[in-house]
């Protein structure tokens, strides 16, 4: 058998961008079933991007082959998540590939004890069920509940996610429970506050802001969450947390909290820490304000560190470097 070069195939099934369809659409079945999963993964991706939805049927039947052997078939799941996701843009409407996906986990060889490759696969998934017209409300809860106990950290936040889409009460209160119950990650505790602050709005900040006294890397991500929902109540009850405290860690976070509202009362407040703080809270607040990206912020900026003196407009020079 002749050497492929794989490379260079995928590289030529993108030209068939510019192709008539038909050219496309049969370019594109025929490489949905090569035996190689990068192939498939390509041809998956542009028969999304070309809205090819007479190739469903092949798609459909290509990720049911990938599931075969799927180690050998299909490393790393890049065929099968392709797949999943092109099925999510054209529109796919039914549950089976999706639940089967959520369920799947394949275990590869590595370097230490094997690996499990199918942690995107079940994300994206998930977070295709919404569009399920076969699913009931209560069935896709059930299956987000289910994830949010997943091994992989990446699918428990997307469990987060999907509850946060799914809105309603009932998903703010499975956030609430996964809150209470917490994580070993800090990045889903993270997704929980801002996922239920954007569920709630002001009603959430007081279940959040009773985690700004718990142990440090919950108190550091419910900061960061109140001042990413950008909600002025929140930005308020930071300001008076930064006051109240005097470890040096978590003021740093909370300034960084209070620079994510991007609402003025924040700004006035790091332009005041500028003026009046320890120069290590000064630099910290000057990173900030940097981030904003706003002319009238840097010349804000710079007028409060030329009132602070010399040292402290050198920090400034350096921050908007």
């Amino acid at each position: 058998m002749a050497h492929r070069n794989i490379e260079l195939e995928i590289e030529r099934l993108g030209s068939f961008r510019q192709a008539p369809a038909n050219e496309a659409a049969a370019a594109l079945r025929k490489a949905l079933s090569d035996r190689v999963n990068m192939v498939v993964a390509k041809a998956a991706k542009l028969v999304a991007e070309l809205q090819l939805h007479d190739l469903l049927p092949d798609l459909l039947r290509a990720y049911d082959r990938l599931f075969e052997s799927p180690v050998s078939r299909d490393p790393q799941c890049w065929g099968k998540n392709a797949i999943a996701n092109a099925l999510r843009d054209l529109g796919y409407c039914e549950s089976p590939p999706f639940v089967r996906g959520i369920r799947h986990v394949q275990m590869e060889p590595s370097f230490g004890k094997p690996e499990d490759t199918a942690a995107t696969l079940r994300g994206i998934c998930l977070l295709s069920l919404p569009g399920c017209n076969d699913l009931r409300r209560g069935d896709i809860l059930r299956h987000m509940v289910d994830l949010l106990a997943d091994p992989a950290l990446t699918v428990r936040v997307e469990a987060v996610r999907g509850l946060q889409h799914m809105e309603g009460d009932d998903s703010a209160l499975l956030l609430r429970l996964k809150a209470r119950l917490g994580d070993p990650e800090a990045a889903v505790v993270g997704q929980v506050f801002d996922s239920l602050l954007q569920l709630e709005g002001e009603n959430g900040i007081p279940f959040v802001s009773a985690y700004l006294h718990a142990d440090p890397d919950a108190r550091h991500e419910a900061a960061l969450a109140l001042g990413s929902s950008r909600l002025p109540a929140a930005v308020d009850l930071l300001k008076r947390t930064w006051d109240s405290t005097r470890e040096s860690e978590f003021r740093e976070v909370l300034l960084r909290a209070i620079g994510l509202s991007r609402q003025q009362s924040g700004i006035e407040f790091l332009l005041n820490v500028i003026r009046e703080s320890r120069t290590q809270e000064v630099k910290i607040a000057l990173e900030v304000l940097a981030l904003d990206r706003n002319p009238e912020t840097r010349r804000l900026a710079e007028v409060a560190a030329a009132e602070a003196g010399p040292a402290i407009r050198a920090l400034c020079d350096r921050a908007f470097t």
